[in-house]
């Protein structure tokens, strides 16, 4: 790779983010300077109706104009905006701290075709909510597995395995990552990014929790159909975004 090009890309797919996008993009933006690492940073507008293109340009990323709304293709979208080498997917509401991601560089560098890390959420939600978000992290912790909102992949892996897989509309992650763990090493991190409780305190009660949990007992009971569809996914895909930035 020639000196002057980017060693790393920072990838953000959005979706009228426009509370929290330029805190995140100035955030990473610190970061990254902070590590002296050449690296690219993508904003991925996917058809937004508020002003996150504008607030993410303004805050200093290149933004990238999509309509997918399907979260794997967006963010395979902006990994061939790119050329770097190797890719780092961050959602709009997730706070990386700098030795997460110079954790995560450096396990790349190590020959790591990709990885994850912990997650922590800012502030509090509804109780129930809480508890089961906890309970679904030991699941998910004790087979180290990426969360959707932190994920970095070497690119020729990623090409390799055909990206995320856009016959999801959720789960595309663990997908993603059980596919790079068959190539392999997958490094786990257990430092923790932050990111949004918005969906814990989100006003939708028991019944989406309800929903929520249905989906998942179905999703490792290995009947997975529902997440093919938006149909059943206005959890993630619909509704108005919270509209303030992270507590962290």
């Amino acid at each position: 790779m020639p000196p002057e090009g980017p060693q790393y890309a920072l990838v953000v797919p959005a979706w009228n983010e426009e509370a929290v996008i330029a805190q995140t993009v100035g955030q990473l933006r610190t970061v990254a300077e902070n590590l002296g690492r050449p690296c690219e940073l993508v904003v991925v507008d996917d058809g937004s109706s508020d002003r996150t293109a504008e607030r993410a340009s303004a805050a200093g990323a290149r933004v990238v104009a999509v309509r997918k709304r399907q979260i794997a293709a967006v963010r395979n979208a902006g990994a061939r905006a790119t050329t770097a080498p190797w890719i780092v997917f961050v959602d709009a509401d997730t706070w990386v701290p700098e030795t997460v991601l110079r954790h995560a560089l450096r396990a790349l560098e190590l020959g790591a075709v990709g990885g994850g890390s912990r997650v922590a959420f800012d502030g509090r939600g509804h109780p129930v909510a809480e508890g089961f978000f906890e309970a679904f992290k030991v699941l998910w912790y004790s087979q180290e597995l990426a969360a959707g909102c932190f994920l970095f992949v070497r690119r020729d892996a990623f090409e390799a395995v055909g990206g995320f897989d856009e016959r999801w509309f959720a789960g595309e992650e663990y997908w993603l990552s059980r596919a790079l763990k068959e190539r392999g090493r997958f490094a786990f991190l257990h430092e923790e990014v932050v990111s949004s409780a918005r969906k814990q305190r989100a006003g939708a009660g028991m019944g989406m929790l309800l929903r929520l949990l249905g989906l998942t007992a179905l999703f490792f009971a290995g009947y997975r159909r529902p997440l093919q569809s938006r149909d059943r996914l206005g959890f993630w895909y619909d509704g108005t975004r919270e509209g303030k930035p992270l507590d962290v």
